[in-house]
C-alpha cells in the first residue's frame, strides 16, 4: 500500500501520497484536508484505501451537493433518453433540494447519516437546521427526491470521480407508520379513492352550463374516456373518429416551469393508445365541432389559432405551444394544430385553467368538496368495472402499465360494488 503523510499549511492540514500517473510513474499528489489533523489523517487513510481498490482519487473538496446536482443536470440528465416530462420533474426536484441547507454542504463532509436525516425530514416533517419548519411530503415526491439523489451520487462516483462511493446506497426510505383505529366506527376509515356519483356529475354539468364555461368539454371527455388532464387538452380533431367512435391518445400538454413555457409532449408512459367512446360523448363532440366552426365566422379576425414550434436544446427536443390571432403573420417554423378543447375565441383550453375551474367547483357545489380533475379518471374506472367491464380492457383504455393499478383504484372506490361481490357467496351457499 502507498505511503502517505499529513502536513499543516496555514490553518489547514493537507494529506499526500504516491499514485501512478498516466506514464505509470509514481508521483506524489497532495489534497486539501481540514483544520483538524485527526480528520485529515482519516481522509488520508480513506483516500489511500480507495486508490488501492479503484485506482483513482476522489476530488470532492471544492464541490457542494447543489453544484453536483447542477453538473448532473447539464451533463447527464438533459442529454438522457428520459421524456421531457420526467426531466422537468427531476429538474424541479433539484431546485427544491438546493433550497435546503444540505444543498450547500460540501461533498467531502456529506455522509449517509446526513442524507438519511434529510430523507427522514421530508418523510416525517420537522425543523430544518436553519430553523424553518418542514411539512411531510407525499410518497410520490419522496420517490422523486430519492431518484435524483441516487442518480446524482452515482454520477459523482463515475464518471465524475468526485467521490469514491455512493452514500445514498445506505439510505432507507422510511415512511410514517399508518395509525389504525381498532375501535373506530367510520365505515370507510379513509381508504376510499373519491369518485363522482351520477348526481355529483349532473350537478357539476349544471353549474358549468350556467356559467357557459369552456372547461365543460374537457371535463365531459375525461368523464367518458378516463383521459388525464394533459391528454384531454392535447387532443386534436385528427385524433378523433366520430364515425368509429374511437380516439387516439398521442400527446399531452404540460407547463415546463423551468423553461416558463407550455409544451406538447408525450403521454405519461410515452405510448400511443386508442380509446373507444360511447354514443353520449360522440353526440357531445359533434355539437362541439359545429360550435367551433360557427365561432370561426363570428370572431372573424379576432379568432385565435394554435401553433407549435420545435426547439432543440442539449440534444433534447421541445415542442412549444403558442396562440396567435388569425390575422397575425406567422413565421414558417410555427405549425398550426387543431385542438379539440378550445375557448370560444379559438385559443386552447389549458390544463391550468381547467384545474382552476375544478377547484372553484369544489368550493361552490355542495357534495363536491375536495373535487379535482383526476377524480374523473377514477370515476371512469369505477363506472366501467362496476358495470361488468373486463379489467384488462379497462387497463388498456386507461393506459395503465399493469392491471393491478387499475384494480387498486377500483378496490378503494366503490363500497356498494364490494358489498355486491361479497353477496355472490350467498348463491354458493344456496347450492349446498
Amino acid at each position: 500500500m502507498a505511503k502517505g503523510s499529513v502536513r499543516k499549511k496555514g490553518k489547514k492540514y493537507y494529506y499526500r501520497f504516491y499514485v501512478e500517473d498516466e506514464s505509470r510513474k509514481m508521483v506524489q499528489r497532495e489534497y486539501a484536508g481540514t483544520e483538524s489533523k485527526s480528520e485529515t489523517e482519516s481522509m488520508l487513510r480513506k483516500a489511500m484505501e480507495d486508490y488501492e481498490e479503484k485506482k483513482f482519487v476522489a476530488k470532492s473538496e471544492n464541490y457542494t451537493l447543489g453544484q453536483l446536482l447542477d453538473i448532473w443536470v447539464e451533463e447527464e440528465l438533459k442529454p438522457s433518453h428520459l421524456s421531457n416530462g420526467t426531466v422537468m420533474s427531476y429538474m424541479g426536484t433539484v431546485g427544491r433540494i438546493k433550497t435546503y441547507p444540505i444543498g450547500s454542504r460540501k461533498l467531502k463532509f456529506l455522509t449517509a447519516d446526513h442524507l438519511q436525516a434529510f430523507i427522514d425530514l421530508l418523510s416525517f416533517g420537522g425543523v430544518n437546521t436553519d430553523g424553518s419548519v418542514q411539512k411531510p411530503i407525499s410518497k410520490g415526491y419522496m420517490r422523486l427526491f430519492s431518484a435524483v439523489l441516487q442518480n446524482a451520487f452515482r454520477f459523482a462516483v463515475f464518471p465524475k470521480r468526485l467521490i469514491s462511493f455512493n452514500p445514498m446506497q445506505y439510505v432507507l426510505m422510511r415512511g410514517k407508520k399508518e395509525e389504525v383505529s381498532l375501535f373506530g366506527t367510520d365505515e370507510d376509515d379513509g381508504l376510499s379513492v373519491p369518485t363522482l356519483s351520477t348526481t355529483n356529475y349532473h350537478d357539476l354539468m349544471t353549474w358549468l352550463e350556467k356559467k357557459n364555461n369552456p372547461a365543460i368539454l374537457p371535463i365531459q371527455i375525461a368523464y367518458y374516456t378516463g383521459l388525464r388532464i394533459g391528454e384531454v387538452c392535447g387532443l386534436t380533431w385528427q385524433d378523433i373518429s366520430l364515425d368509429d367512435q374511437v380516439l387516439t391518445v398521442r400527446r399531452s400538454i404540460r407547463y415546463n416551469g423551468r423553461r416558463h413555457q407550455y409544451e406538447i409532449g408525450t403521454t405519461k408512459r410515452a405510448k400511443i393508445r386508442e380509446v373507444d367512446f360511447c354514443d353520449t360523448l360522440a353526440k357531445i363532440l359533434r355539437e362541439a365541432k359545429k360550435a367551433q366552426h360557427k365561432n370561426r365566422f363570428e370572431y372573424m379576425e379576432l379568432y385565435r389559432l394554435n401553433y407549435y414550434r420545435e426547439v432543440k436544446e442539449k440534444d433534447r427536443t421541445y415542442y412549444e405551444l403558442f396562440t396567435f390571432f388569425r390575422s397575425d403573420s406567422i413565421p414558417d417554423e410555427y405549425h398550426e394544430i387543431g385542438f379539440v378543447c378550445l375557448r370560444p375565441d379559438g385559443a386552447i383550453e389549458l390544463p391550468s385553467t381547467v384545474s382552476e375551474v375544478c377547484h372553484t367547483a369544489a368550493q361552490e357545489i355542495p357534495g363536491l368538496e375536495g373535487f379535482h380533475f383526476h377524480q374523473l379518471r377514477h370515476t371512469f374506472t369505477s363506472n366501467l368495472l362496476s358495470n361488468g367491464a373486463a379489467p384488462k380492457d379497462v387497463q388498456e383504455l386507461l393506459g395503465h402499465s399493469d392491471v393491478s393499478t387499475t384494480m387498486n383504484i377500483y378496490a378503494h372506490s366503490n363500497r356498494e360494488a364490494k358489498r355486491t361481490s361479497a353477496r355472490l357467496l350467498d348463491k354458493v351457499a344456496g347450492q349446498v
